[in-house]
């Protein structure tokens, strides 16, 4: 926004946002789930633009999750986002290793970063376990994770051969421990390369980051960072969530009960 003396001026409107606003109406009135656009040359002449401001225009709507292109098909119009629910009643804490909502990526065991080690508060270099894993809702990825844990918090945690046994037994351990507390934040970000993979996603798509930290005997023994797709899905906390909606350019943090 630009200000003349003391009166504010709003910046002129992009053509291709207008078009995407006169698109999304055409799209809630004319188009149902599912349906093939007009092809490019066709929706121009429509619109009366140039082909240069509608792939833009397109391309916004797709990074919003309103259009979804299908090589050999199209531009088709995407589904209603889908409800994820995130809070602990509804999906199950970390713990829940036997859930079908998550497969396992891979697992790690390392010492911990100076940044890591802050946000668990454990000292540098404390062994911490990460098992990293995506999240399947009806049969599609939504969500990646990496949930961190220290080595401190599972001190009988049984040896394992494999990689695959040791994310077994630490989300196993984890499922053990009574939970006495968490606190969520949401944010939005971009998914980074191995995300992006991950999430069958291009990498810098608009993702929703949560980050939850986990208490059990008055100690933090788990924190879980998860990146959720934000052009197909939104997150429901359900009726035990308590949401705190913080203005533009303040951390949006989210509480549950526990």
């Amino acid at each position: 926004m630009e200000t003349t003396g003391q009166q504010p001026t709003a910046a002129p409107e992009p053509k291709y946002w207008h078009l995407r606003t006169v698109l999304v109406r055409a799209i809630d009135s004319e188009f149902s789930t599912g349906q093939v656009l007009p092809n490019e040359r066709e929706l121009a002449a429509r619109f009366g633009v140039a082909r240069a401001t509608l792939r833009q225009a397109l391309d916004q709507l797709e990074l919003e999750g309103r259009l979804v292109r299908r090589r050999g098909i199209g531009t088709l119009i995407a589904a209603p986002r889908v409800g994820v629910p995130v809070n602990r009643q509804e999906e199950g804490w970390p713990g829940a290793g036997r859930s079908k909502a998550w497969r396992t990526v891979d697992c790690t065991t390392a010492p911990a970063s100076a940044q890591l080690a802050g946000n668990l508060g454990v000292a540098e270099g404390a062994t911490v376990h990460t098992v990293r894993r995506v999240r399947l809702v009806e049969g599609r990825p939504m969500a990646t994770e990496s949930l961190h844990v220290p080595a401190s918090a599972l001190p009988h945690l049984p040896g394992f051969r494999a990689e695959s046994d040791r994310a077994r037994s630490v989300l196993r351990q984890l499922e053990r421990l009574e939970v006495d507390g968490e606190s969520r934040s949401v944010e939005l970000g971009v998914a980074e390369a191995d995300e992006a993979g991950l999430l069958e996603r291009p990498p810098g798509s608009p993702v929703l980051v949560m980050t939850t930290q986990y208490v059990s005997a008055g100690r933090l023994v788990a924190l879980a960072v998860s990146t959720y797709r934000a052009d197909t899905c939104k997150l429901t906390f359900g009726e035990t969530g308590l949401a705190d909606v913080a203005p533009v350019g303040v951390t949006r943090e989210v509480r549950t009960a526990s």
